[in-house]
């Protein structure tokens, strides 16, 4: 066998196992995201198929399909969890604090990407790690201080707002501001030279680059203030100022729970929020990618 034929029998092995290597790390990448997917849609399942049951053949089936679909589960939840006036104040609640996390964490964002303070680099640190702490750890002297401003007739629903704009603003900047800082500052400099102000140049250059930054920090906010409970709970006295969580208040008695319609009720909670992210989770996704790979 002359050399030419060698090294070409050579390298059809090397291919082959290449080949064969790489078959066994799709294989194995595919079953691990198989599980995943079975772990994140199975208990989804599973309450779905709750909602639709009776407690009798919850407790007789918690985990299988329904033998008879009981589709009264979800108007009998929607009227007896009050859901008309709860998933009302959330969105007031979602939409309060999504705006003005977007205009307050933005403006503080853009100034320290472009003015950059002095101090500022120590700044982002802190908004690193307070991002990573549990607001609920400060829920005594919020608390004390909460109800201190009630007694002097500041509105509930607003101190709430306040609470969650407060505890969503350190993720909030450091994202919108890992976004910021790699823009390239030359289009800026233009539209200062042509006569844009600062607001100018933040409202018409900079905003519409960092689009998805900003539709990132939404989508996250929005989804914490929805699924939020406890700070609520804590916080808000009057039934009418509830957040959609606390409608699972409704379904316990003394001495039982109804698991039908509390199925049911966590369907109706979480309908709204798979809607959303399914239309936006291109976005939401790649947002989260880009915002993860800047400094």
């Amino acid at each position: 066998m002359t050399a030419i034929g060698k090294v070409s029998l050579r390298d059809t092995v090397l291919q082959r196992g290449h080949s064969r290597e790489r078959s066994r790390l799709l294989v194995f990448n595919h079953t691990v995201l198989l599980l995943l997917t079975a772990f994140a849609v199975i208990p989804l399942l599973v309450l779905a198929f709750n909602s639709v049951k009776t407690n009798f053949e919850i407790g007789q089936n918690p985990l299988g399909p329904p033998v008879n679909i009981v589709s009264e589960n979800f108007p009998n939840a929607w009227e007896r969890g009050n859901f008309a006036t709860t998933m009302g104040n959330s969105i007031i609640y979602v939409v309060a604090t999504i705006a003005a996390e977007l205009v307050f964490g933005g403006l503080a964002a853009y100034a320290l990407a472009r003015k950059k303070p002095p101090g500022s680099d120590l700044l982002m640190l802190y908004f690193l790690v307070a991002s990573t702490i549990p607001l609920w750890m400060y829920i005594v002297p919020l608390f004390v201080q909460i109800n201190a401003l009630k007694r002097i007739g500041i509105d509930a629903r607003f101190l709430l707002i306040m609470v969650y704009v407060a505890g969503s603003a350190p993720l909030t900047i450091f994202l919108l501001r890992s976004y910021m800082i790699d823009l390239p500052t030359e289009l800026e400099d233009a539209a200062r030279v042509d006569g844009a102000n600062e607001f100018q140049v933040l409202t018409r250059i900079v905003l519409p680059l960092t689009k998805p930054g900003f539709l990132t920090v939404g989508l996250v906010v929005g989804l914490g203030v929805w699924n939020e409970f406890l700070l609520a709970l804590t916080f808000i006295h009057d039934p009418n100022q509830f957040p959609v969580t606390t409608s699972f208040y409704k379904f316990v008695d003394r001495f039982d729970r109804d698991w039908a319609l509390t199925s049911a009720g966590a369907i109706i909670i979480i309908f709204p929020v798979m809607v959303l992210f399914l239309a936006l989770q291109r976005q939401f996704i790649e947002g989260l990618a880009e915002g993860g790979i800047k400094t």
